[in-house]
C-alpha cells in the first residue's frame, strides 16, 4: 500500500487533517505576507546605500535588530507585548480574544483569521475535486503560493521573485516528473506567458510613455503557463482582464480615485489561474459550444 492509497482509505480523516494543517500554515502565511516585503525593502535600502557610497562603507551603522521570517517572535504591533502560544491558535484565539490584543485591547485585523480560513479552504478544495492524488497536493501548494502573492500585491503592488520564480520552476518540475501536461506545453506556456505581457508592457510604454504593469506580472503569468500549459493562457488573460476592469473600476469609483491610480494586476492573474485549474475545461467547452464551434 503506497502513501496515497493509505490516505485514500480514510478520506474524511485526510481531508480534515489537511484542513487543520491549512489553518496552521495560514497563520504562518500571515507572517510571510507582513514580513517578506519589509525584508526586501531593507535589502534594497542597503544596496542603495552601498551604491551611493561607491561600494565604500559609510559611517558605522547602528546595530540593527535582526528581522526575518523567524525573528523576532510574534508580538502586538501596538504595545509590543509577545503573543503567547495559546493566543496564536488559528481562528480560535481570535474568537476567544474577541479580536483584541490580550494586553492593550487594541483591535486585531479581521484579515488574519480570514487568511487562515481561506488557506484551509484552498487546501481542501483540490482534494474534493481531484481526489487524494499527487496532483491535488501539487495544486494545494500552487494555491498557497498564489494566495501569498495576491495579498502582498494588494498591500504593496509587489510580486516577489522569491515566490514567483519558485512557483514557475515547481510547475515545470511537476510536469516533467508526473506529466500532467506535456513538458513541451509547460515550457511554451512559461515562455509565452512571460513574452505576452512583456510585449504588452513595451507596446503600452511606447504609445503612452507610461508603465502599465510590473515585471512581476510577467513572471506570474509565466508561472501559470508552466503549470497549465500555453493552451490556457488566452483564458487566463481574458478572465483576469475582464474581472480586473470590472473590479478595478468599482474600487476606483467607490474610493473616488482617478483612472490613473495604480492598481495591482497580480490578484486578477492569480484568481484567473486558480479558476482555470478547476474549471478551465468547462469554461472553454461552454464557450465553444455557445459559439457553435463544438
Amino acid at each position: 500500500m503506497n502513501f496515497f492509497t493509505a490516505l485514500e482509505s480514510a478520506p474524511a480523516f485526510t481531508i480534515t487533517t489537511i484542513g487543520i494543517f491549512g489553518l496552521l500554515i495560514g497563520s504562518f502565511f500571515n507572517v510571510v505576507i507582513y514580513r517578506l516585503p519589509k525584508m526586501m525593502e531593507a535589502n534594497w535600502r542597503e544596496e542603495c546605500e552601498y551604491l551611493l557610497n561607491d561600494g565604500e562603507p559609510s559611517t558605522p551603522p547602528a546595530p540593527a535588530t535582526e528581522f526575518n521570517l523567524a525573528i523576532p517572535n510574534s508580538h502586538c504591533p501596538s504595545c509590543n507585548a509577545p503573543i503567547k502560544a495559546w493566543q496564536n491558535i488559528p481562528v480560535l484565539s481570535y474568537a476567544v480574544l474577541r479580536g483584541r490584543c490580550a494586553n492593550c485591547k487594541v483591535s486585531i485585523s479581521l484579515r488574519y483569521p480570514l487568511i487562515e480560513v481561506i488557506t484551509a479552504l484552498i487546501s481542501i478544495i483540490p482534494l474534493l475535486i481531484f481526489g487524494i492524488t499527487p496532483y491535488a497536493f501539487a495544486i494545494i501548494l500552487f494555491s498557497w503560493l498564489l494566495l501569498i502573492l495576491t495579498i502582498i500585491d494588494i498591500d504593496h503592488q509587489l510580486l516577489p521573485d522569491q515566490i514567483t520564480l519558485p512557483l514557475l520552476w515547481l510547475g515545470l518540475l511537476y510536469n516533467s516528473i508526473f506529466g500532467h501536461i506535456p513538458i513541451t506545453d509547460a515550457l511554451w506556456g512559461a515562455m509565452a506567458g512571460y513574452m505576452i505581457l512583456w510585449s504588452v508592457f513595451w507596446l503600452f510604454k511606447i504609445v503612452t510613455g507610461k508603465e502599465g504593469m510590473g515585471y512581476g506580472d510577467f513572471k506570474l503569468l509565466a508561472a501559470l503557463g508552466a503549470w497549465l500549459g500555453w493552451q490556457y493562457l488566452p483564458l487566463i488573460i481574458l478572465l483576469s482582464s475582464v474581472v480586473g476592469a470590472v473590479c478595478g473600476g468599482l474600487i476606483l469609483a467607490l474610493n473616488r480615485k482617478s483612472t490613473s491610480t495604480p492598481m495591482p494586476f497580480g490578484p486578477y492573474l492569480a484568481g484567473a489561474g486558480w479558476i482555470a485549474v478547476f474549471w478551465g475545461d468547462a469554461i472553454i467547452d461552454g464557450y465553444l459550444g455557445f459559439a457553435g464551434l463544438r
